[in-house]
């Protein structure tokens, strides 16, 4: 036991510390009182705790967990003998600790939670040091189990958001609460920002009160239904130095520890919320109150950004052919347009503006072969402008997120369909729509039940006479065929080259391929699009 000495204790008093006490009572004086009932539970088994866990300690590391799971068995039991105590509470043979219970994917694998590098049982300090856990990838960890999410902030940049878009645009497209809490003290909070948290789903409140609020805190809780909830506090706002590289010091506490302190982090920002200062984030009138306190900005905004995809003006023509359909009643459509002309470009435009449209806007673009889905994701990236856009099923590339997947047909008959939900993806995209007369194309295309089918070919007419078009009520939508890009120089024209010899074979001349054919022969060449091609 430790030497004792002057100093404020809350400690109870044991056989061996009345001991102690006793033998200090000549030098030191004592100050003790009785335990209060409203107390008593919370005193009693930390000393408790303590105890069991220094016992523990000093067991061999092999027989630590019988050990442990035997004293905690009989500690119950005897527990039991004394109050009255669930005994559905006593732990089970052998020693085993629920980490989590997962949801499904759409293909039925497990979906499996981000684990913060800290346990959640753990309050620990941060500070950005060599060698720990930033505050950056702890957050990011966190949101991913996190029911809701409420976040108070003094000033947010989009520099401090940027790293966990991510994570908290998954958390909102799930439909889980994020409420944001900030203010315009010294104007470094930026409109950019919140309208990108806004985007997301967040409900953003703020302070333009500069003289008596003050707003000064920068704390996270992450709510959890199962108990284990958590929260950061500190001195780390939402800017890209402040979460990864400033000396910043920020607590991390755990309901499971200390849940009176994780009551008053909800209790507390509840009543901010609904407090009159704090008001619902409207972006003309935060530009008019930043103005008023003369912090708004000296000269025009420059912002430096990728060149924009733009479609050419016979893209944009088949485009709002689509457009035309859907706001007749038709939302099954099929664009036929020749290779070349930037099917896949269209599609990416056009999914663009339906999400802007749509409540919800989960894709799903579906091709048979690898190297079309690399172009796909690629050319949806351009065309978004978003360099993380996509996620890829085929082969052992499996989706995490399936909010937005370029999968191959062979991949998700392989994977079976019942656990993908019918209503799931809200925009389906299905390249060379001409394979789905295939049975695969066609078991995966009777079980979805998207808001928006497009499908995407060049050949419609296949040569076996199965017919595709019954899967858009016997219509065409949009076509720009072969011989009209041509005729309207959005692709060259062919050249041929023909040799008689004679016989019924000739060779083809360019290109070095020999072929058979009948007595004319020809080689077929096509000059680049003068369009975006797919």
């Amino acid at each position: 036991m430790e030497e004792l000495g002057p100093g404020l204790y809350e400690t109870l008093v044991s056989e061996g510390l009345k001991i102690q006490l006793d033998q200090l009572a000549e030098r030191f004086p004592t100050e003790q009182r009785g335990i209060r009932a409203a107390e008593a539970s919370d005193r009693i088994a930390w000393h408790l705790s303590r105890q069991i866990e220094r016992a523990l300690a000093d067991v061999r590391d092999d027989e630590r967990v019988q050990v442990g799971l035997s004293v905690a068995r009989a500690l119950l039991d005897r527990l039991g003998e004394l109050v009255e105590l669930d005994e559905s509470a006593v732990p089970v043979e052998p020693a085993t600790v629920l980490h989590a219970i997962l949801r499904r994917r759409p293909d039925g694998s497990p979906d499996a939670f981000s684990e913060p590098l800290i346990p959640l049982l753990d309050t620990t300090l941060l500070t950005n040091a060599p060698g720990e856990p930033s505050l950056w990838n702890q957050l990011r960890s966190e949101i991913h189990s996190a029911d809701a999410v409420d976040v108070v902030m003094a000033f947010i940049r989009r520099s401090g958001i940027a790293p966990l878009l991510d994570s908290l645009e998954r958390h909102c497209d799930m439909g889980k609460p994020l409420r944001v809490l900030t203010t315009t003290y010294t104007g470094s909070t930026e409109r950019r920002a919140l309208d990108q948290l806004v985007d997301l789903g967040a409900e953003v409140r703020i302070s333009y009160d500069l003289s008596t609020t003050r707003l000064h805190a920068k704390a996270w809780i992450f709510h959890r239904r199962s108990g284990f909830s958590t929260a950061y506090v500190g001195s780390s706002n939402l800017t890209h130095s402040a979460q990864v590289t400033g000396l910043e010091w920020n607590v991390r506490a755990s309901a499971a520890r200390n849940p009176d302190v994780l009551a008053k982090f909800g209790a507390v920002f509840d009543s901010y919320w609904a407090a009159g200062d704090f008001l619902a984030y409207d972006p003309e009138q935060f530009e008019d109150e930043r103005r008023r306190a003369g912090l708004a900005d000296s000269g025009p905004q420059v912002i430096l950004s990728p060149i924009e995809l733009r479609p050419l003006p016979f893209q944009e023509r088949l485009l709002e052919l689509l457009e035309l359909s859907r706001q007749g009643g038709h939302h099954r459509n099929l664009l036929v347009a020749a290779t070349g002309t930037g099917k896949t470009v269209m599609a990416a435009v056009d999914y663009g503006r339906l999400r802007q449209q749509l409540e919800r806007s989960r894709l799903l673009f579906i091709a048979h072969r690898e190297e079309i889905l690399d172009q796909s994701v690629g050319t949806f990236r351009y065309a978004l402008r978003e360099a993380s856009f996509g996620e890829k099923w085929v082969g052992r590339s499996r989706p995490a997120r399936f909010d937005h997947v370029f999968a191959s047909i062979q991949s998700i008959n392989a994977s079976g369909l019942d656990a993908l939900a019918a209503d799931h993806f809200d925009v389906v995209i299905v390249d060379e729509f001409h394979h789905a007369a295939a049975a695969s194309y066609e078991r995966v295309l009777r079980r979805l039940a998207p808001v928006e089918l497009l499908g995407l070919t060049a050949t419609p007419e296949r040569s076996d006479g199965l017919p595709v078009l019954q899967w858009f009520d016997d219509r065409i939508a949009a076509e720009l065929r072969l011989w009209d890009a041509i005729d309207q120089q959005y692709l060259a024209p062919f050249l041929y080259f023909g040799i008689h010899d004679g016989l019924a074979c000739a060779k083809f001349l360019g290109g070095g391929a020999v072929g058979t054919t009948s007595k004319r022969s020809a080689v077929r060449t096509r000059a680049p699009t003068r369009g975006l091609g797919s």
